[in-house]
């Protein structure tokens, strides 16, 4: 993987990874010119006492790019110097860049005084453009693309967890306007929080209370068993395995791990990025195959902390959540999940499991 780190005229950071050698980067846009944007530096924290988390207030994001023409993609590579985008033109495969619409930074203000404890939303926000082909998607990238991605990835996550102020760095996609996305080019996101937020939290406090007892990782277990069963089994990739939970909340949930307990993309050797970006690509593709469209997602990637502590209890891992419905098929969020956290599913895992095992991309996974 080569990488290039540059600095935009207005001062955000920006990185150019390719698979092979790249030329220098020539010129360095910014829509915002060598002016900074002083607002995103008002985002803060504020404490919600009955929930016991914090909750991050970012106004200034409400004037981000919404769905703007193709001709005025700012994730496109710059064409004319006098309407600049987010990236240089020039021979590279994926680019990151920190976020003209932070909710987290390196360098926040002071937050303001409420009747609740706040604090600064000190941190990262950074944006993974995949390709520089607006057209495509994640699933469709050739498998070396998304080996790249997964190294580029495990690049960023060890780059911001070493800051002091990042205890835990999130991966992400929203794919679809149905969860909100406002630009269609392919790209990701990276927050790094400066706390472990409530649902990680959550869930390496039961895999902390497993491995105490078993000297050895809850999904570790988990992902032995799906194996034993196979009902719910969506690709297995020797190093790493697609699936759907027996507990899924969502129809057609998704989650893909490998099988080697790893704590985070930190660990990830070339041979488990092999097998992961193999189950990644074929889990998408069986995605787009089974409604032939595009399927509307969020994608997560769970793992270790970046507190400084060691968490042999974490299993790196990726979730998919599907994020529209079709009727029979998927299933809004109502008041009993948004209000209570209590999911009523309305299909069993096991059937959607074999709906998605069906899709056959055996001819497309390997392009």
């Amino acid at each position: 993987m080569q990488k290039q780190s540059l600095t935009k005229p207005d001062g955000r950071r920006l990185w150019l990874y390719a698979r092979d050698q790249m030329p220098e980067a020539g010129a360095i846009p910014s829509p915002l010119g060598s002016e900074h944007d002083a607002a995103s530096r008002h985002a803060h924290l504020r404490w919600h006492p009955l929930r016991g988390e914090w909750v991050a207030y970012a106004t200034h994001r409400q004037q981000r790019t919404f769905l703007p023409p193709a001709e005025f993609n700012p994730l496109a590579p710059t064409k004319d110097s006098r309407t600049p985008t987010e990236l240089p033109a020039g021979s590279y495969d994926v680019a990151v860049f920190e976020n003209r619409f932070p909710t987290f930074s390196a360098h926040p203000d002071s937050p303001p005084s409420a009747i609740v404890d706040t604090a600064p939303a000190a941190g990262a926000a950074e944006v993974v453009v995949f390709t520089q082909d607006q057209t495509a998607s994640l699933g469709g990238l050739p498998l070396w693309h998304i080996e790249l991605l997964l190294q580029v990835w495990r690049d960023r996550y060890i780059d911001l967890g070493s800051r002091d102020d990042v205890k835990y760095v999130l991966v992400f996609e929203n794919r679809g306007v149905e969860v909100g996305v406002t630009l269609h080019h392919p790209h990701g996101q990276i927050y790094a929080y400066p706390f472990v937020p409530p649902v990680a939290a959550r869930e390496l406090e039961q895999q902390q209370t497993y491995y105490a007892e078993h000297r050895r990782g809850l999904l570790q277990s988990i992902v032995e068993a799906e194996c034993r069963d196979g009902r719910r089994i969506i690709l297995d990739e020797r190093r790493a395995v697609a699936f759907m939970p027996v507990f899924a909340r969502y129809a057609y949930e998704v989650w893909i791990a490998p099988m080697d307990p790893i704590p985070s993309l930190a660990q990830m050797d070339d041979s488990t990025c092999a097998a992961l970006a193999r189950a990644l690509k074929g889990t998408l593709l069986k995605y787009d195959g089974l409604w032939e469209r595009p399927f509307p997602y969020v994608m997560v990637f769970h793992q270790a902390p970046t507190d400084g502590a060691p968490h042999p209890e974490a299993h790196l891992h990726i979730e998919f959540y599907p994020a529209y419905r079709m009727p029979g098929r998927l299933k809004y969020l109502a008041g009993s999940e948004l209000g209570a956290g209590v999911f009523t599913a309305d299909t069993l895992p096991e059937e959607k499991a074999a709906e998605l095992r069906g899709v056959d991309v055996s001819a497309l996974v390997n392009a």
